[in-house]
């Protein structure tokens, strides 16, 4: 089975709340150090006017990149743009969910994706990795960088914050959310459903340790989206119930074995509140569906280095990775759209 580090790595709506939606992206990357022995580096992506000398970033020998435009100065808006907050998963980057990014900063918005210490493609360390409970602090430090920062600080509206994650970075959003883990309940699941791929990760992901078990809640988030999360099993019953905020959990309909939707994305369908939740399966989607577009070779080369791999690069049914990616833009958007058109302070 392909493993988790390349798991995890490698329309148009208008928005009449959002007055700035844009045709072009401005770029800035972001170094955030409290001296606490975990400095965090931030892509952010925003609407700006100005188009002149673009880069392409995200781009590799795998995946294709996006045009934008670095440093640019932010496009003047007569209201605060809401913030979203983007989190990778296992071994991945701040590139894997990019696509994503520039859609919604073309449609408005304010987007922030911190590379997690220690679970990056670029930084994998156990040191770092096995101290999970802080992956759900790096994007409450991403909040806090934007504040502190004289590009943003004025221009976004801290009331309005969306945090998006795709497989362990679905979990770190439903925990910045006000979900609580509990050791023990995953470690008996584990002995039931040992064919998770999380269950594997124990040492790795530090899953044993009662740090895990204390509250990551961040009160400034004001809804989260899950793309085919996973570890969800871990999360008490109790406190999934307990999440007032929307949620919007999107599973992929196509199970890979170790990352079953129906389980995971499920699980969480099954206990949050009906009434702030949405649950929606894409059918011909895969785990890797919500990552980058693949180039055409990209399956070749990914075998080359290890038979399987190409895996990364598949989807289920006839439709392009990007027409998926077209279905996932459309319900984010338009949840985001609901929730903040709803909340204007």
């Amino acid at each position: 089975m392909v493993k988790l580090y390349f798991l995890l790595n490698f329309f148009i709506l208008f928005l009449p709340f959002i007055c700035s939606a844009s045709e072009n992206i401005g770029f800035k990357k972001i170094h955030y150090d409290i001296q606490d022995g975990r400095p965090i580096d931030i892509a952010v992506w925003y609407p700006t006017n100005n188009n002149q000398h673009p880069i392409t970033v995200a781009e590799n020998a795998i995946f294709y990149g996006h045009e934008v435009t670095p440093d640019a100065e932010p496009k003047i808006s007569t209201t605060k743009y809401p913030l979203t907050l983007l989190s990778h998963g296992y071994g991945g980057s701040w590139q894997n969910l990019s696509w994503l990014a520039n859609e919604l900063a073309l449609k408005g918005y304010i987007v922030a994706a911190p590379n997690h210490p220690g679970t990056t493609i670029f930084d994998r360390n156990i040191e770092q990795s096995s101290k999970l409970w802080l992956r759900p602090q790096d994007l409450s430090k991403t909040i806090d960088a934007l504040i502190g920062n004289q590009t943003f600080s004025n221009i976004v509206n801290f009331n309005q914050i969306a945090a998006i994650g795709h497989s362990l970075g679905g979990w770190s959003v439903i925990a910045l959310s006000g979900a609580r883990f509990s050791t023990n309940s995953f470690n008996q699941d584990c002995k039931i459903h040992s064919y998770l791929k999380g269950c594997h990760l124990l040492s790795e992901l530090g899953l044993a340790n009662s740090e895990l078990n204390k509250s990551m809640l961040d009160p400034r988030i004001k809804a989260f989206i899950s793309l085919d999360a996973g570890l969800t099993r871990g999360f008490t019953i109790e406190s999934l119930q307990e999440i007032k905020i929307p949620s919007l959990i999107i599973g992929a309909g196509i199970d890979l074995d170790d990352t079953n939707a129906q389980l995971e994305s499920g699980y969480l369908q099954q206990f949050l509140a009906k009434s702030s939740s949405t649950y929606i399966t894409i059918p011909d989607a895969m785990h890797f569906s919500f990552i980058q577009i693949c180039k055409t070779n990209a399956i070749e080369i990914l075998n080359q280095e290890k038979q399987g791999e190409g895996i990364i690069c598949k989807d289920g049914g006839i439709r392009q990775r990007s027409e998926i990616h077209s279905e996932i833009t459309h319900l984010v958007v338009n949840f985001l759209s609901d929730i903040f058109s709803n909340n204007k302070n």
